[in-house]
């Protein structure tokens, strides 16, 4: 390894033991303890990961050692032997200690709001964006996450034209964070008598969850209005004027809740689903000055881009950044298969920031 990471290394160790020092010795209280607790288990599982690294470094200059030295050809053998086993494993030891120094995402553990609108395609966009919708809550349902409705706008044809929703679980964002983007579907509609296969396509969105403390909203910075909700059509659904728009008059940003029958909850989840648009917005921005002119290898999160395409005829799925293929779209669009896509983007997305920081 390279002499400055070597150095690196030392450093994390040195640190590690300054605080097990500090925390057994029992003069740590309050806002200090548990400050040097987190660092402490934080830093732990990496310091592991270089001291096994170092045994088999030193097993290994024990074992080259032996082969040089020691006469017996039995002896020299078995040496040789634990040379080629330790250097089987050294490499793996190594990538595992360089992963866990990359830079975390601290959004990582954050919940999620997660929206789905229709694109182009009229209603089949709009019975591909519902597809996507369910995906997404059957996929909370298998990792054991909550999925709480947050706003649903039907076409009344089975279809939406937005829904938005609250993921609440452990490592939600870092789950999810690479589905912002359009998704395109190619498939035959219902109502296609050619049997022509139709091009159409949906937008994803997924968003850090904001506490009141990451985002501090001034109410002179809102305009809120109320008026009354309505179902597909115009048609009233509420006799009150339960209906909130929320207005960001800084950003032009707005956000429409209508589903509960109090104006208090709608504007409460209207003020989290701002909270945590504003939140991305400015996630979005230092990230963008942070990587300069490099982009990730899957993708800037930009939903304009495309990223997947759903293929009906064929029966697969492709994400266009890492170029991989599963023929297995009823799986995916189930959730059940959701993870294999997932665990994809995560390992090119850990391989691409290695290969930054080699750089």
């Amino acid at each position: 390894m390279e002499p400055a990471l070597e150095a690196r290394l030392d450093e994390l160790v040195r640190r590690r033991n300054e605080l097990s020092h500090s925390l057994s010795g029992g003069a740590l209280t309050g806002g200090d303890f548990v400050k040097f607790s987190k660092e402490y288990s934080e830093l732990s599982p990496i310091v592991e990961g270089i001291e096994a690294l170092r045994r088999a470094q030193g097993e290994l200059a024990a074992a080259e050692e032996m082969a040089k030295a020691d006469a017996d050809p039995e002896l020299k053998a078995l040496a040789e032997d634990e040379m080629r086993s330790i250097k089987q494993r050294l490499p793996e030891l190594e990538a595992q200690v360089r992963t866990a120094l990359l830079p975390r995402d601290e959004d990582d553990e954050r919940n999620a709001i997660l929206e789905v609108r229709a694109g182009t395609g009229g209603e089949e966009a709009a019975l591909f964006a519902a597809e996507l919708f369910r995906m997404y809550q059957r996929y909370a349902t298998l990792k054991g996450w909550r999925f709480e409705l947050l706003d649903l706008s039907d076409t009344g044809l089975g279809g939406v034209k937005e829904a938005a929703a609250s993921i609440t679980g452990r490592n939600v964002f870092a789950r999810l964070k690479f589905e912002s983007g359009v998704h395109r579907v190619q498939r035959v509609p219902e109502t296609e008598a050619s049997g022509r296969i139709h091009t159409s396509a949906a937008t994803v969105a997924v968003l850090p969850e904001a506490e009141e403390v990451d985002i501090q909203i001034d109410d002179k910075d809102l305009r809120i209005d109320v008026f009354r909700s309505s179902g597909p059509g115009g048609q009233s659904v509420n006799t009150t004027d339960s209906a909130v728009r929320i207005t960001h008059l800084p950003t032009g940003l707005v956000v429409i809740q209508q589903d509960e029958k109090s104006q208090h909850k709608n504007k409460a989840r209207a003020l989290k689903v701002l909270r945590a648009r504003l939140y991305e917005a400015e996630r979005q921005a230092l990230a963008a000055t942070r990587a300069a002119d490099r982009k990730s290898q899957v993708g800037s999160g930009d939903r304009s881009e495309r990223i997947r395409t759903y293929n009906f005829p064929q029966g697969r799925v492709t994400d266009h950044r890492i170029n991989l293929t599963l023929h297995k779209i009823d799986k995916i669009l189930s959730g059940e298969a959701l993870d294999e896509i997932v665990d994809a983007l995560s390992a090119a997305d850990r391989a691409q920031k290695l290969s930054m920081v080699a750089a």
